[in-house]
């Protein structure tokens, strides 16, 4: 989970949906009002504006300098797309691979092989040759474009894939037809940009993003032109964003380190910089040395001297009020805007933000409905659907929500009610003013005794010790209880904290099931994939046996 051929300038016609005339007082809608939804593929919205700022650069890599103006972007991705479909023989709906980092020529390979009718999944770099292979498989990938860095992984891949095409290489230099290898470069040169593009539909599947979901194994989630382009136009209101768009000798730099591959990378932030006309910065990998200089060098708002962080966004991780201070106490800086987000890669991805005059007291809410969205929260017992102060599974509704899991049809029938509701898995609660506060996942809620614990709850405890500076509670199994709470907690330096310290803290805070009785380790780091989710299932595995109980 969690987690925006035609010509530029092409406009479509655009019609409205609104969520309203629902007979339950218990529904949700959006103060923001009804979505324009643009009837426009993704390349259409992305590229209609270009030629108000095609001299200015589109992307620049943080690490190398490598830059590209907006011209040479639209250039690129066009012959590129060409290229597919007149060198590789690609057709409409054939699905190409990406295993890249954060590299401007990410950009280019994916929004070419979508303006050519091409269905683009993104997979980790960091994955295993059979991780990749799983999903290329699934997905029934015909073409990759990778580094020569992850070729190893494409070369063992690629025989296992049904009619595959080859494999387009940034940076490699070698172009050899006979082994289905083409070089990036030489691929968008020698292509005449003459090759027909198919006619595409905002309702065709552009992306093929994998999601566990709310339970399982990772799903190919059918994401259209449609849902990705709606999203964008849902997130488009003064008192969510405050981007301005680039005029003149005008344009805003932003540093985008949140992964591609990842839904919000791309729709949510890729995709939004190229609408507003801004220069992106990436980095291929995050470290704190390549962040920094990157914020002097591109002079980004960022003012070290003062230190002064102008805004932050947090995306799908459960931020209390309590987290905030921890925050502001490790980091002594002074914040003009924290900003909360909720979304998964089913909604692509937005359904929730938090707007930029939000009280004080809502601090620790994910914010409110996007235009067009709607939303309840539905009883984990009885199923009914619940009114403001009680927590429940959050359940949403709107354009934006995807067309349902690849060759699963059970598991979209799991995820989505006959009438549109896309259940999200995630425990929450709303106010009377329409914010949104997550408490936690409904598959990471702890059972003991037939008793559901929040491990959420449990974190938020352990994290008011002097000397913690993180802390992950799993479930583990347990023959009398089912499932008993154990944390696994990481010290700062020089804190001598034990498990008892640990567990005579939480215990009067708590009612008895929910208690630490699975016991306390210790970690150095608590395992997070980059979308900064805590990896439960690893610390599970340091855990399959609980302690003896007396």
């Amino acid at each position: 989970m969690y987690m925006n051929g035609a010509l530029i300038g092409m406009n479509g016609q655009a019609k409205s949906y609104s969520g309203s005339g629902n007979a339950s007082t218990n529904i949700v809608e959006s103060p923001f009002g009804d979505v324009n939804i643009p009837e426009q593929t993704l390349p259409q919205t992305i590229w209609k504006d270009m030629n108000e700022w095609s001299d200015m650069p589109i992307i620049t890599c943080g690490s190398t300098g490598r830059s590209y103006k907006y011209s040479e972007g639209r250039f690129i991705s066009h012959s590129f797309g060409s290229g597919l479909l007149s060198t590789l023989k690609l057709k409409k709906g054939d699905v190409v691979g990406l295993l890249m980092p954060n590299i401007p020529e990410y950009v280019f390979a994916i929004h070419g092989a979508l303006e050519a009718g091409l269905v683009v999944t993104f997979v980790n770099p960091l994955y295993t040759t059979g991780e990749v292979k799983r999903q290329f498989e699934n997905a029934e990938v015909k073409c990759c474009v990778t580094i020569p860095q992850l070729a190893e992984i494409t070369k063992a891949v690629a025989p296992t894939l049904r009619n595959y095409k080859g494999t387009v290489i940034v940076g490699g230099g070698e172009t050899d037809p006979s082994r289905k290898i083409f070089d990036f470069k030489t691929f968008i040169l020698t292509q005449r940009g003459d090759a027909p593009f198919p006619k595409i539909s905002p309702d065709d599947v552009a992306l093929l993003p994998y999601s566990s979901g709310t339970t399982g194994m990772p799903k190919g989630v059918q994401l259209t032109h449609k849902n990705c382009v709606v999203n964008l136009e849902q997130c488009k209101h003064k008192s969510l964003v405050n981007h301005v768009p680039t005029a003149g000798n005008y344009q805003e730099k932003v540093l985008s380190v949140l992964p591609f591959f990842h839904i919000y990378g791309f729709n949510g932030i890729l995709n939004t910089i190229m609408i507003y006309g801004m220069h992106m910065i990436t980095l291929p990998k995050f470290t704190p040395e390549m962040y920094l200089e990157a914020v002097i060098k591109y002079r980004l708002k960022l003012n070290l001297n003062s230190g002064h962080l102008q805004q932050i966004y947090v995306t799908k991780i459960p931020f209390s009020q309590l987290k905030l201070n921890l925050f502001r106490q490790n980091y002594t800086i002074r914040l003009q805007h924290f900003h909360q987000c909720y979304g998964m890669t089913e909604t692509s991805p937005c359904t929730l933000l938090s707007p930029h005059n939000m009280p004080a007291s809502k601090v620790g809410s994910c914010g409110q409905l996007v235009k067009g969205t709607k939303a309840q929260i539905v009883s984990l017992t009885t199923g009914e659907s619940l009114g403001p102060q009680q927590s429940g599974e959050l359940w949403v509704k709107g354009p934006q929500i995807m067309k349902g899991y690849l060759k699963n049809e059970e598991a979209t029938k799991e995820t989505i009610t006959e009438d549109g509701w896309l259940k999200t898995g995630d425990v929450a609660y709303y106010d009377e003013d329409g914010y949104f506060f997550i408490v936690d996942r409904t598959k990471e809620l702890i059972k003991v005794k037939g008793n559901q614990v929040s491990p959420t709850e449990l974190e938020s405890i352990v994290l008011q010790i002097p000397g913690v500076a993180d802390v992950a509670v799993v479930g583990i199994p347990d023959i009398l209880s089912g499932e008993l709470p154990r944390a696994f907690v990481v010290r700062k330096a020089r804190a001598t904290l034990t498990e008892n310290d640990i567990t005579s803290f939480v215990e009067p805070r708590v009612v008895a099931y929910k208690r630490l009785t699975g016991g306390v380790r210790f970690l150095d780091v608590i395992p997070r994939n980059p979308a900064g989710k805590v990896l439960r299932n690893e610390l599970k595995v340091f855990g399959e046996k609980a302690p003896q109980q007396d």
